[in-house]
């Protein structure tokens, strides 16, 4: 991914901007389970990149937030598994740095999308007590931001709670029409309107045990559809 027509880096802030006319990687570069053969179009996001940038959002963490003890809310179920390499990035800089970051880490679960659609209908489960979030440094750590809908109810939410500072990790920021006015705190990837599994990212359920981010087929749509 590093021919210039396919992404530009925005710094810390904007994260890698994959553009629209990237095509993504042939799926037989890469292994992929096969219970999912004919149903992606192509690895869009390999999972060594998605580790590196991973990790250098950590960094980014440590130096903006070291030396604070913060609690980490974790959005399910879609953001565990970047969830999860992000805490052990944090824990390994915490070892090996002057600086120390004690997390607490909490979860939440939000849904909003039927097949390949977000729709106006946000549930929000485990969030009817967050009392722990009081007067506390919060991170809240989702895997992909599109029409902000979704990631604007929950700091609603949260702010009820009157935590002391509350930023937000996206590890993906979909552009879509009408989509989000301002970026979380640490972006991983802004990318095109297009529907990505894997990674933990789901299609009704499907396609979380993709180590890759990848683009679902319309074929896989129809063969998952509910």
């Amino acid at each position: 991914m590093a021919d210039g027509r396919i992404i530009k880096t925005e710094g810390k802030v904007g994260g890698i901007v994959i553009r629209d006319d990237w095509p993504g990687y042939r799926l037989d570069l890469f292994t992929y389970p096969e219970h999912y053969s004919g149903d992606l179009e192509c690895v869009y996001i390999p999972h060594g990149i998605i580790m590196d940038r991973t990790e250098r959002l950590a960094r980014n963490i440590m130096d903006d937030i070291g030396d604070h003890d913060i609690v980490v809310l974790c959005v399910l179920k879609g953001g565990y598994q970047f969830c999860a390499d992000l805490v052990e990035f944090i824990k390994a800089l915490s070892r090996n740095s002057n600086k120390s970051l004690l997390m607490r880490v909490d979860f939440i679960r939000l849904k909003s999308y039927l097949n390949d659609q977000s729709t106006e209908d946000l549930h929000i489960i485990g969030a009817e007590d967050l009392s722990v979030l009081n007067g506390k440094n919060v991170l809240i750590v989702e895997a992909i931001v599109d029409t902000g809908k979704t990631m604007k109810a929950l700091l609603k939410h949260v702010e009820k709670f009157r935590p002391k500072m509350v930023k937000v990790a996206g590890l993906l920021v979909k552009r879509v029409p009408n989509g989000v006015s301002s970026l979380p705190d640490y972006v991983g990837f802004e990318i095109p309107n297009r529907f990505v599994v894997g990674y933990a990212l789901d299609y009704n359920e499907y396609f979380r045990d993709l180590n890759h981010i990848c683009v679902i087929s319309e074929k896989g749509k129809i063969k998952y559809k509910i």
